[in-house]
């Protein structure tokens, strides 16, 4: 069965363009016109069939496109955990940083290739289906449990909201505990997306990390930045 792609778009020929574009390509493609339709598409399916990944533009006639990414991570977990791609204004990196804070996995601003797109799309399903590790499946660190088969994070038996790119963020540094990472070799771990000129976006991703995890995110004891390097996993126990 191809994978599923929900693209929440109010531009229709937008929308058709992307959506023949990545039919063509392999994918099983639904559309929705405004914030509500998508969201009910994703929550109550056709055919019982949850969107693998959305595509969601920022600008929606009922509601912004941060409101639904929101409201999509508030969604029981099956739901929630959908990787959200979403478009921006080109030349607008506040609206990138809000997304990728609430929950987007990936942006892309408009306009847009379509290669660039399906890249992309490329990227993010293969981290969300990537075979697990031969590697023991949990990784524990005090009262901090990261299960890579689960795909879920624990801290002190509490789920901590993550998305799937901060997921595999998190466990690429766990996995090296104890060792300074560049941003570059951080991006390379995770593997499917080239890091951009001046992109901060990794700093943001860290912080949703330790907000999740840390006792107090403002005094991080197990993700600490090397100032001019990168970061390192704190090996410490609680």
């Amino acid at each position: 069965m191809s994978q599923h792609i929900l693209i929440i778009e109010d531009d229709s020929r937008l929308a058709a363009m992307v959506s023949q574009y990545l039919q063509q390509s392999g994918y099983t493609v639904s559309r929705a016109g405004d914030g509500a339709s998508g969201l009910s598409q994703i929550s109550a399916p056709a055919h019982g069939q949850t969107p693998e990944l959305v595509i969601l533009d920022l600008m929606l006639p009922d509601m912004d496109g941060l409101e639904v990414c929101r409201r999509i991570r508030a969604l029981p977990p099956t739901q929630a955990q959908t990787p959200v791609l979403m478009l921006t204004a080109k030349g607008d990196p506040m609206d990138r940083i809000i997304g990728l804070e609430i929950g987007a996995d990936d942006y892309l601003p408009k306009p847009f290739e379509p290669r660039e797109l399906l890249a992309r799309i490329r990227a993010v399903l293969r981290r969300k289906g990537e075979a697990p590790t031969t590697a023991p499946t949990a990784l524990r660190f005090g009262a901090l449990e990261i299960d890579r088969d689960a795909r879920t994070v624990q801290v002190h038996g509490q789920a901590c909201d993550l998305t799937s790119y901060q997921f595999d963020l998190l466990v690429a540094l766990a996995e090296r505990a104890g060792r300074v990472l560049t941003r570059d070799q951080i991006m390379e771990a995770v593997r499917g997306r080239e890091l951009e000129a001046f992109d901060r976006s990794i700093d943001v991703h860290m912080g949703r990390i330790r907000a999740a995890i840390e006792a107090d995110a403002k005094d991080p004891k197990r993700i600490l930045t090397v100032r001019g390097v990168g970061y390192v996993f704190a090996r410490q126990q609680d």
